[in-house]
């Protein structure tokens, strides 16, 4: 199993932010690896990222509906933690939203879950083959395969979660 996991049930949205960082920021990496605990530290970040992530005021100081930490990270609040400016999109067609993923120039989050809500938060980390990308998966913490026609047909299994929902797509 991955040693950077998610430290509980509700901050999957918040890890796939510090992995996020992690990717973009090799001085954050390297922080978070050059402890002596390094899941540990992983973990108190992940923890301090969801208290931000749910507050009344946003990371760039701005006023967001507070969210309750026991339901997650709304993707609107992940969109405006990451660097840059991001978007959150519901996915609506399926091949659209996959163009859009191994298009991406950088990491982009994806909400993933059952048919009626999302449930669980992915980073997609980039393009492995031509019909297949390499997705972070908090839970474990490993890295897996997404193949093309598991997303389009919604029978993902990310951490038990199958259909995709929302993708955080830069701008």
């Amino acid at each position: 199993m991955g040693r950077f996991r998610q430290p509980d049930r509700r901050s999957c949205g918040a890890a796939v932010l510090v992995m996020a960082r992690m990717l973009a920021e090799p001085h954050y990496a390297r922080w978070i690896r050059g402890a002596d605990d390094d899941a540990g530290r992983f973990a108190d970040e992940v923890l301090r990222t969801h208290r931000r992530t749910n507050r009344l005021v946003d990371a760039r100081r701005g006023l967001q509906l507070p969210w309750p930490r026991a339901l997650g990270t709304q993707p609107w609040a992940l969109a405006r933690e990451l660097p840059g400016r991001h978007r959150a999109a519901l996915v609506r067609g399926r091949a659209g939203a996959w163009q859009r993923l191994v298009e991406a120039d950088r990491p982009v989050p994806l909400y993933v879950g059952n048919r009626l809500l999302p449930r669980h938060v992915v980073l997609v980390t980039g393009r492995d083959a031509e019909d297949r990308v390499r997705v972070y998966e908090p839970g474990s913490g490993d890295t897996v395969r997404m193949h093309r026609t598991d997303f389009l047909a919604g029978s993902l299994d990310l951490a038990g979660w199958n259909r995709p929902w929302f993708v955080v797509l830069p701008r």
